[in-house]
């Protein structure tokens, strides 16, 4: 036996299991850092937040959360796949982290799909498209018909390189061949308030973090980037409603671990995300910002192996966007 195998066997978070099937459930021992790879305040941050106060209550730890931005995702999920794999330091993961910044950073990406542990797909959400209250338009064919008249004059926010708002961006110039300018933020927070103050024209945000906006008329919403339209916002027509149908996007948020975390921390864990989406109570915060149940079960819940599938596929989705696109790391 290798002296690395022969660790992990004798690992307390492995020893703690015991034998057969009389061996008890996995509890954590200390506090957990949930590693957020994003600024407070956008979808993945409130998303995490509302995770967070689920677990502590059920697994009798606290839960904290660990706002670590940078590179798209990237600097969180790094931390966490470096991190002992011992149930203690998770990652709230993102379409970003977890599939498009493969093929969009490619050789300096700094982690590979293998270094990170599938738990559970919490929610997936709508993407939003809408403008700033100066902009002349009211509808997406109407901004289509502005960004067509003024090429590359008018900016475009996202929350960074490599979210789904940025490849949000790339599918609408790719569907209506419009020339506009990226400019990525270091999270949805800072973009908001910007294009609030009328500096930057046009954004796209997942909807839990720029929903109150909307609602409240600071900013114009003028379509929603999935299939149906959302019951948090059924005054907003779908993308496809609006005559682009290529311009379908699902934001998505889940739980990952560090790789050759022990099965029976997973079970545990990814038990507990679909307990969480099960909840009236939790599942009702998340409704209410927009989210839609993972759907990678029959009853609408979720598990690690549906997630780690869920997780795949989506790599082989958006690396053909990135390719069609010529999207890249610098904007």
């Amino acid at each position: 036996m290798t002296t690395p195998r022969r660790a992990l066997l004798a690992s307390p978070a492995l020893l703690a299991f015991g034998h057969g099937p009389a061996r008890a459930q996995w509890a954590p021992s200390r506090s957990i850092r949930l590693v957020v790879g994003f600024t407070p305040a956008g979808t993945t941050d409130i998303a995490a937040r509302i995770l967070a106060e689920r677990l502590t209550q059920r697994l009798g730890q606290s839960v904290l959360v660990e706002n670590r931005p940078g590179a798209g995702g990237n600097l969180g999920a790094e931390v966490v796949s470096k991190a002992e794999p011992d149930g203690h330091t998770l990652l709230m993961t993102t379409v970003s982290s977890g599939a498009i910044n493969f093929p969009l950073y490619g050789r300096r990406m700094p982690i590979r799909p293998e270094d990170l542990a599938a738990v559970g797909l919490l929610l997936r959400v709508p993407n939003a498209i809408f403008v700033a209250n100066a902009v002349p338009a009211n509808s997406l064919a109407e901004l289509v018909a502005l960004l067509r008249a003024r090429p590359g004059q008018l900016n475009i926010g996202s929350s960074g390189i490599g979210t789904s708002l940025h490849m949000t961006g790339e599918l609408l110039k790719l569907a209506t061949g419009v020339q506009v300018t990226h400019v990525p933020f270091r999270g949805s927070g800072p973009m908001l308030q910007e294009m609030i103050a009328g500096r930057i024209e046009l954004g796209v945000d997942n909807l839990p973090s720029v929903i109150g906006h909307l609602r409240e008329g600071r900013l114009r919403p003028l379509a929603v980037t999935t299939a149906g339209r959302s019951p948090a916002l059924p005054g907003v027509p779908t993308t496809a409603e609006a005559g682009f149908p290529a311009i379908e996007a699902t934001a998505w948020f889940g739980l990952q671990a560090p790789a050759r975390t022990p099965a029976p921390i997973i079970q545990r864990l990814g038990a507990e995300v679909n307990a969480a989406v099960a909840d009236p109570a939790t599942w009702a915060k998340l409704a209410d910002l927009g989210g839609m149940k993972p759907d990678l079960q029959p009853d609408g819940g979720t598990n690690p192996d549906a997630f780690e599938t869920f997780i795949r596929a989506e790599i082989a989705k958006w690396t053909e966007v990135v390719q069609r696109s010529g999207a890249s790391v610098e904007g």
